[in-house]
């Protein structure tokens, strides 16, 4: 019994003994993996955690790219400006500091309350600190000749994003802003360290916003370096470790033309609208220009709250680009397209005549539809009712077309869709289908609205982005070229277009002579500009009607007010018979298209040939 009580605790134990074994066993293979993956296999990783948490790194901003125009002038540049910098962490007392400098430096409340605010956070860490910016040369000479009584601060250089001719680019050029996004400008590292870059540019972070600013940002911004320092375990920054310099951004150079840009802001004046150019060889941009407008250097670099509210509240709307984004009736300027058109399907040829009383009636409901001449021009051929813009003559031959089949070919002229192949927000504006009209407005498509295509009016609108788009394709017989505005984006072949518009050679003849009898003939109806260059020019103006009316009389009663005004619009071509350029201009509640904006026009085409 003893001895079989002896066996069980002697098995009880060797047991216990076992376990304790195995246990210790385990816990020691535990402990030697761990410091193994900490010595050996993690070693790396725990050394690089090690290294941060007494470095700091610091993004270095770079400089972005500056803007030219054709000719290799700048059209935005980076200007250099001066701030007056401080190194908190040295100066014990930050009141009788201000104090101290005020005299030398102006400072505005709001200055040195925003510089007071920071002034603890930046001082316990040893970080620079900008009292103020952009000094002017009174003040950089009152503190040079004061310098030595202000140790702990010195004068530092920053750029700002400046255009010599901030208004008549602004829609084109976009402008730069503060930027609240930091993700991607910079990989592997935390976003705290973003407050303190290292900034060349007084504004801050900045990206583009609108225009070319926008739509080459990426490229303009160049890449971001890094200032590593050594950093003590209360956060201070010590000695630098390594410096890693920033890229600078690539400079882009445009097919803008700062001269030809000029003379379309001075031939506008105080009016609104917009004017395109483009050179038909290369489909280079040459003029963009919306009017009203608004000073890009003010938007990029400081405008006080007051002025901001002024723009956008601002009936003519100042932010608005009409170059790109106003949506005009096309009016008389479609008619050689849809002369095109009738010619394709056969459906006129140059020398049938027809009678222009004034008018046309639609044969189905005797509806009347009104010419601009209350008389008519009596007999009349394609090549007159061009030159005359003959609105009973284009009423027949739209009302002999199929809808479908017109707007399928008007599209191949670039309306109803984007054209420019770099613009920044560009509208497609629109053209009419009938199955558009049914789907949308429930309401079946009438032959009425056909014949109000064929003078550019009804559903119909363009914009002068696509105006000019669709002068260039007349101008070089058919070769339609993506129009940009950036020089780059054709050498790469990013937006090129080898469409073509098709029309027999003859036909091509005769609608380039007609739409030169426009401006050149007696008959023309923008003949009261021949005289303003010393080339011939090809075109074609159009008077865009706001209201619909049935008669003069009653649009003299309405002409009162003049946002009910009629549209000015002109399309044009030169110099003929080897036409280099295109242009189209809208002038809102111009009027007469060929007297009010057809001047235009010619300013900007001599500019581009140097003809002043």
């Amino acid at each position: 019994m003893i001895f079989e009580e002896r066996q069980v605790e002697k098995n009880n134990f060797s047991s216990r003994a076992i376990f304790i074994f195995l246990f210790i066993g385990l816990s020691f293979l535990v402990v030697l993996n761990q410091v193994f993956l900490l010595q050996v296999s993690s070693y790396s990783d725990y050394e690089l955690a090690a290294l941060n948490n007494k470095t700091y790194s610091v993004p270095i901003q770079p400089l972005r790219g500056e803007i030219f125009d054709r000719n290799g002038h700048g059209i935005v540049r980076n200007i250099k400006t001066f701030d007056l910098i401080t190194k908190p962490s040295s100066i014990d007392d930050v009141e009788s500091f201000l104090q101290l400098i005020k005299p030398v430096i102006h400072l505005s409340e709001s200055e040195a309350t925003q510089y007071l605010e920071k002034f603890k956070e930046k001082a316990f860490v040893n970080k620079e600190l900008v009292l103020k910016k952009n000094l002017s040369s009174e003040e950089i000479a009152r503190f040079g000749v004061r310098r030595f009584a202000f140790k702990d601060a010195f004068i530092g250089e920053r750029y700002r994003r400046m255009s010599d001719h901030p208004k008549i680019f602004s829609h084109v050029l976009g402008y730069t802003s503060r930027t609240g996004d930091r993700d991607g400008l910079l990989l592997n590292m935390p976003r705290s360290h973003w407050q303190d870059t290292e900034l060349v540019y007084a504004n801050g972070l900045i990206q583009g916003v609108t225009g070319l600013e926008q739509t080459y940002n990426q490229m303009l911004s160049g890449t971001y370096g890094k200032t590593v320092y050594e950093i003590n375990s209360r956060g201070q920054l010590g000695k630098v470790l390594e410096v890693e310099p920033a890229v600078p951004g690539e400079d882009i150079y445009t097919h803008l033309d700062i001269s030809a840009q000029m003379s379309a802001a001075k031939a506008f004046g105080s009016r609104k609208g917009g004017v395109v150019a483009i050179d038909l060889e290369s489909g280079g941009i040459n003029v963009l220009f919306s009017a009203p407008s608004y000073s890009i250097n003010k938007l990029a670099n400081g405008m006080t709250a007051a002025e901001f509210q002024e723009i956008i509240t601002n009936p003519s709307k100042p932010f608005f680009n009409r170059a790109l984004q106003g949506r005009y009736p096309p009016a008389s300027t479609i008619k050689p397209a849809i002369a095109m058109f009738g010619l394709t399907k056969k459906l006129v040829r140059w020398e049938e005549e027809i009678d222009d009383p004034g008018f046309f009636m639609l044969p189905e409901n005797g509806r009347i539809y009104r010419g601009w001449n209350k008389g008519g021009h009596k007999n009349v051929n394609l090549k007159k009712a061009l030159l005359v813009s003959s609105n009973t003559y284009f009423f027949k031959l739209a009302y002999q077309s199929d809808m479908q089949e017109l707007a399928s070919y008007l599209a191949s002229f670039g309306f109803g869709a984007k054209v420019c192949g770099d613009c920044f927000d560009e509208d497609g504006a629109f053209l009419p289908t009938p199955d558009w009209k049914y789907n949308n407005l429930n309401i079946p498509w009438f032959t009425g609205d056909t014949v109000n295509i064929g003078v550019g009016q009804g559903y119909m609108v363009a914009t002068p982005m696509q105006l000019a788009n669709y002068a260039s394709i007349l101008a070089n017989k058919g070769r339609a070229v993506t129009p940009s505005i950036v020089q780059l984006a054709l050498s790469d072949g990013v937006i090129q277009n080898n469409d073509q518009v098709l029309l027999d050679n003859k036909d091509w003849i005769n609608l380039h002579d007609a739409l030169t009898g426009v401006i050149e003939s007696d008959l023309g109806t923008a003949r009261s500009i021949r005289d303003l260059k010393n080339f011939k020019v090809a075109g074609k103006s159009g008077t865009a009607e706001l209201v619909s009316l049935d008669s003069k009389e009653a649009y003299q009663d309405l002409r009162g007010s003049e946002l009910l005004r009629d549209h000015s619009i002109i399309i044009a071509f030169g110099p003929m018979p080897n036409p280099k350029y295109a242009v189209s201009v809208v002038i809102e509640n111009g009027e007469s298209g060929g007297a009010v904006a057809g001047p235009v026009a010619i300013e900007v085409l001599k500019s581009l040939l140097n003809e002043q």
